[in-house]
């Protein structure tokens, strides 16, 4: 089997669609392994998975908080959103690194058969479709790729494909296959003493053609009536269907071993060739699996959206720390993909007079829309994909936390009230002034006196942690409470605390959040108006005119 030189060795490092370096990779692959940015609870609550359709791994597993990195990712989305045929490229490409891992993993169970082996020429079967269909689907795109990312995997794909060893492999291959998987039927020999019982057995040749059966019948139906050497005139008994599994697998057993024996001088140098080359340019295709599948997703997110008329901005990255965020024209894709009527959108900024929000206002007038909104643009961001604004400019959070009403699965031995504070202490025991919190109705499920006085409690205490938030809530009353707040914290060293209210205009929603200090009355008496329930609406329905 001549090949070329298998030392002739390729730089298939360094190549990644989502981490510009093997260092900025190495410390996400570290953080995340200690505690995800975004946790499978929050992807939950804030929807992520109704746009990202993940099937071996969830939004968190991407997160960061690493400027150079959003960056870098950026340009790859770029890429991909002005060239959607690398989308279809990379949604191509999944099905055979799913099946060169599965094949690794049956090689790992049959690691000295025949089996192995073969299994091994389907994997060098299917690098080589791999690094066909790629070369393929890069090369009309070659001058227009602008991303490290895309322009890097190219010159590796473009360098592999016309190596010499490359095209050594395919010729060997295809040599190989057509020794090995021509193989019809074996020609087995057996010497017998002289009671006619067999004392030896051994495969005299490897054939092409399978054997043909000798009776008459199934001679006649086939039109054959010639002998030759391929004519079987008597089965081996353990073929027959009547005989127990073990009698048929004994003879199944003989034969692969002795097969073994024949294929074994070619299958072992083929082995050699897979570990010295195959393995390595395979390696870093199977490393990059999963953020194939992310960008593949990502892709087919962001081409639904554009569809569904939302604005997409890739955000403008401050540094660490800086706390900003300001965006125009803020919309809630989750929202977005399953209304089919237009959303609202709004502008929103933490700020050195706001970096935590209590925002109040009516039933159903757009309060966790947009909390779930502004959560949204930072994962997004985090994601390195663009957000659903107008324009946006942001710190990036190293961790999202939300704090959302959900069922009473933990509320037997706590009840509703205490579970919540379980909660709300394991947020603050994790909370950096680089966090984001989110909370929506929180302590509803309490009293307003004791629920605003907890609220507003936990309302200064992430304010004095300087982190980013907003507390979507009823308890209007803690509204009012803002001043009061933020001297208790503000001397301390922490951040302010500002108010937001969902407009009321005529009685009806506008979807608008404004900077302002609410009049809990007018949302009172919106309400009591909505059901029917004001002293107008009684006096009415009672006819007392």
């Amino acid at each position: 089997m001549a090949m070329a030189d298998i030392n002739e060795k390729i730089d298939v490092s360094n190549v990644s669609l989502l981490y510009p370096t093997d260092e900025s990779r190495s410390v996400h692959d570290f953080q995340n392994g200690k505690d995800s940015g975004i946790s499978e609870y929050t992807a939950e609550q804030l929807e992520l998975y109704a746009l990202l359709d993940l099937k071996t791994s969830y939004a968190g597993d991407f997160f960061t908080c690493d400027r150079d990195v959003i960056l870098y990712r950026q340009r790859t989305m770029m890429d991909v959103m002005e060239h959607p045929e690398l989308s279809d490229l990379l949604e191509k490409i999944l099905p055979l690194l799913a099946d060169i891992k599965e094949l690794r993993r049956m090689a790992e169970d049959q690691s000295f058969s025949t089996e192995s082996y073969l299994y091994s020429i389907t994997e060098v079967e299917l690098y080589t479709s791999l690094v066909s269909i790629m070369k393929e689907g890069l090369e009309p795109l070659s001058d227009s790729l602008k991303s490290p990312a895309f322009k890097r995997l190219r010159d590796i794909i473009f360098t592999l494909s016309e190596s010499d060893y490359y095209k050594g492999i395919n010729k060997s291959l295809n040599e190989l296959t057509s020794r090995v998987r021509e193989v019809k039927s074996v020609t087995i020999g057996v010497n017998l003493d002289g009671q006619l019982k067999a004392e030896g057995a051994g495969v005299l040749s490897l054939n092409n053609e399978k054997f043909k059966s000798g009776r008459l019948l199934e001679r006649a139906l086939r039109l054959d009536f010639k002998s030759g050497d391929t004519t079987c005139i008597a089965p081996l008994i353990p073929f027959k269907h009547e005989h127990s599994e073990n009698q048929q697998l004994a003879l199944s057993y003989a034969l692969n071993s002795a097969l073994n024996d024949v294929l074994r001088s070619s299958l072992r140098s083929w082995k050699k060739i897979i570990r010295t080359y195959v393995l390595e340019n395979t390696d870093f295709l199977l490393r990059m699996a999963p953020e194939i599948e992310f960008v593949a997703a990502a892709s087919s997110a962001l081409a639904l959206l554009r569809e569904k008329g939302c604005p997409m901005a890739f955000p403008e990255i401050a540094e660490s720390g800086s706390g900003i965020f300001d965006v125009k024209g803020l919309v809630n894709p989750v929202v977005a993909v399953k209304l089919n009527s237009n959303v609202v959108p709004n502008d929103f900024s933490f700020d050195s007079d706001g970096m935590f929000y209590i925002l109040t206002g009516p039933n159903r007038g757009g309060k966790s829309v947009i909390t779930c909104a502004v959560g949204i643009a930072f994962a997004m961001a985090g994601l390195g994909l663009p957000v659903c604004a107008e324009s946006c400019s942001i710190s990036p959070a190293d961790k999202i936390f939300t704090h959302f009403p959900q069922g009473s699965e933990d509320t037997i031995d706590k009840g509703r009230l205490g579970e919540e504070c379980s909660r709300l202490e394991e947020i603050i025991s994790k909370i950096t002034r680089d966090s984001l919190v989110l909370l929506d109705e929180s302590f509803s499920s309490t009293g307003s006196y004791e629920g605003s006085f907890i609220a507003g409690e936990v309302v200064a205490g992430f304010a004095l942690a300087n982190c980013r938030g907003i507390f979507s809530t009823h308890l209007h009353d803690l509204a009012a409470r803002t001043s009061e707040l933020n001297e208790k914290c503000v001397p301390l060293g922490g951040a302010k605390i500002d108010n937001l209210t969902a407009e009321v205009v005529g009685g009806g929603r506008s979807f608008k959040i404004l900077r302002k200090t609410p009049d809990g009355k007018s949302y009172a008496a919106d309400i009591a108006e909505k059901y029917g329930l004001s002293f107008d609406s009684i006096r009415k329905k009672l006819g007392k005119n």
